[in-house]
């Protein structure tokens, strides 16, 4: 790893929680150059929903690269754009009875959350947007104005401006009575408060804890938007493209967002794309390459982005989600009947679910013991103190049982190890 430490960044930062040089993957488990096996339960943050080196994408990239078809296209015509954009209508957009527009911006999240912020403010000519305590939207600077961790924010080095913040549904002081109270404010003349431009939001907070909202919590923040003339949008970059056991993670919700980023998962074997979709009212006040991105036409993962979509023609990995969902969150429940005394809580929904185990330095060793042991871990939330839980949605019942042992291990050595 010397070579790491000699010429890369000091930035680097999961390399210091999974400290070996990894070779090879497959599936929910990744290999380093000394042959030792690790199961993944990090899933590259949410991007590997699919495994790593899934074999149908694999193929069809091979096949794909073998006709020598076209890599990078920024935002022209190609057949495999095309063949992405009908897939995605045909399965998604139309079984909901959505006609929203597809907008490329790539690569990344943050990419897709700055345009749908700048895409809001043309819409309603207004600056300011609301954003919730503990959420996650990117790295970039109008991303970052809207993401509340203050180790993020700090790095900026200049003012992250034109963003209220209101606490999540179950941060402290969160809650319809805080709506409430920011709806009077929104309607009082002398309050100070005026409309925003949108409200964007997670409906799960992924890196914020796993906190998830409740659907009468949601619809009355969608209320609250369009009365007042601003848009909502749904940031489902982690919990979209199937997490949840469902497409979105706000389907059946009644909710009808404005505009709805997602990336990690979409592009299915791991490479970068990044979309919002947007209802076709609000995608008019774009002129043509207002918003423009070098890697629009990213060729590969529309391929492998097409071949995910597949996975959705029927109920069986969906169901497989629920099924395994429901697995670790009562793997996890036992856990914290354990140390109910400890404060320990779970949370999640479908194949993201989390143990909060109160202190975050306890969560640093618990996952450092995984790690040792096979398993690929991250902490997240305030202070690290939630330990996340993201496999692929394809990983093998046996190498889910055999990660949630390790993972109940770790919890048991460092709890012991502190009595």
């Amino acid at each position: 790893m010397k070579i790491f430490e000699q010429w890369e960044s000091e930035i680097r930062g999961y390399c210091r929680s999974f400290p070996t040089v990894f070779k090879s993957a497959s599936n929910a488990r990744q290999t380093d150059e000394n042959g030792k096996s690790y199961i993944d339960f990090f899933a590259g943050a949410g991007v590997l929903n699919f495994g790593h080196n899934n074999e149908r994408m694999k193929r069809a990239l091979i096949e794909f690269i073998e006709a020598d078809g076209v890599a990078h296209s920024l935002d022209m015509y190609t057949t495999a754009k095309r063949d992405f954009i009908e897939k995605f209508a045909t399965t998604i957009l139309e079984p909901r009875g959505m006609n929203h527009k597809m907008q490329f911006m790539g690569p990344t999240g943050t990419n897709a959350v700055e345009a749908a912020l700048k895409l809001a403010r043309r819409v309603t000519k207004r600056q300011h947007v609301v954003a919730f305590s503990h959420g996650f939207h990117g790295m970039t600077l109008g991303s970052l104005a809207c993401t509340a961790n203050d180790y993020f924010r700090q790095a900026a080095g200049v003012p992250l401006d034109h963003v209220v913040r209101l606490p999540f549904e179950n941060a402290p002081g969160g809650g319809m009575e805080c709506l409430a109270e920011h709806e009077r404010a929104l309607k009082d003349p002398s309050s100070g408060i005026t409309p925003p431009a949108a409200y964007v939001l997670e409906v799960i907070q992924a890196e914020g804890g796993v906190n998830v909202a409740s659907k009468a919590w949601l619809k009355e923040v969608q209320r609250i938007a369009h009365e007042h003339g601003a848009l909502l949008i749904i940031d489902d970059i982690q919990v979209g493209c199937g997490r949840t056991g469902s497409y979105f993670s706000f389907d059946g919700m009644d909710l009808a967002p404005d505009i709805i980023c997602l990336a990690k998962g979409i592009g299915g074997f791991g490479t970068p794309l990044a979309m919002n979709l947007i209802k076709p009212e609000h995608d008019q006040h774009w002129s043509p390459g207002e918003h423009t991105g070098t890697f629009r036409g990213q060729g590969f993962s529309f391929v492998s982005g097409r071949e995910a979509l597949t996975y959705f023609d029927d109920d069986k990995l969906m169901l497989e989600v629920k099924k395994n969902g429901d697995l670790i969150a009562a793997h996890l429940d036992e856990l914290a009947k354990q140390y109910a005394g400890q404060g320990y809580a779970v949370r999640g929904k479908g194949m993201i679910q989390a143990l909060d185990v109160v202190d975050g330095s306890k969560a640093k060793e618990m996952a450092a013991h995984c790690f040792e042991n096979g398993l690929l871990l991250g902490p997240c939330g305030s202070g690290g103190r939630v330990l996340k839980v993201i496999p692929p949605l394809t990983i093998p019942e046996a190498d889910l049982k055999e990660g949630l042992k390790i993972l109940s291990e770790a919890i048991h050595s460092v709890m012991e190890a502190a009595a």
